[in-house]
């Protein structure tokens, strides 16, 4: 239920803004706003895009938990996304997200709903009872002389 009213209430809300920013500035300068916010989010989020792709790197090689620049990453990609929609509100919200204090603050609240059972790296756990279980099969190879190889197997 939530959604929908999200899907309904900003919508409005970018509309009444729209139409307050537009009677204050005018047509123009209104429609210049929303395509240098667009701009200049790109480049904001193009940076710390590659800055947060490095720290997730840095975490595979270093074998650290990579949950908090995968994290970082997600909200930076969604950061984008608002920033790309034209309006003021998701413009808002899309420069709040690339401040790093803000992500934090998402990312310890969103952690407190989240539970994590148990983490294991690295070990693979292979249980099955195969003593009772035969597979039987036929097979036939056909080559045919006119066809090339598939490009999988080496001849």
């Amino acid at each position: 239920m939530w959604l929908f009213f999200l899907f309904l209430g900003v919508p409005i809300i970018e509309i009444a803004l729209f139409i307050q920013v537009g009677g204050w500035l005018g047509l123009w300068p209104t429609l210049a706003i929303v395509v240098l916010t667009a701009l200049a989010g790109t480049m904001m989020v193009r940076s710390q895009g590659a800055r947060a792709l490095a720290n997730l790197q840095r975490s595979f090689r270093d074998l650290n938990d990579p949950t908090e620049p995968l994290a970082h990453g997600a909200m930076i990609l969604f950061s984008g996304a608002l920033l790309l929609t034209p309006g003021f509100f998701t413009d808002a919200l899309g420069f709040a997200l690339l401040i790093p204090a803000v992500r934090k603050y998402v990312m310890r609240q969103i952690g407190k709903r989240i539970q994590v059972g148990s983490v294991v790296a690295g070990q693979a756990q292979w249980t099955a009872d195969t003593a009772d279980t035969i597979i039987d099969g036929d097979f036939e190879v056909e080559d045919d002389p006119n066809r090339p190889p598939s490009g999988w197997t080496r001849h």
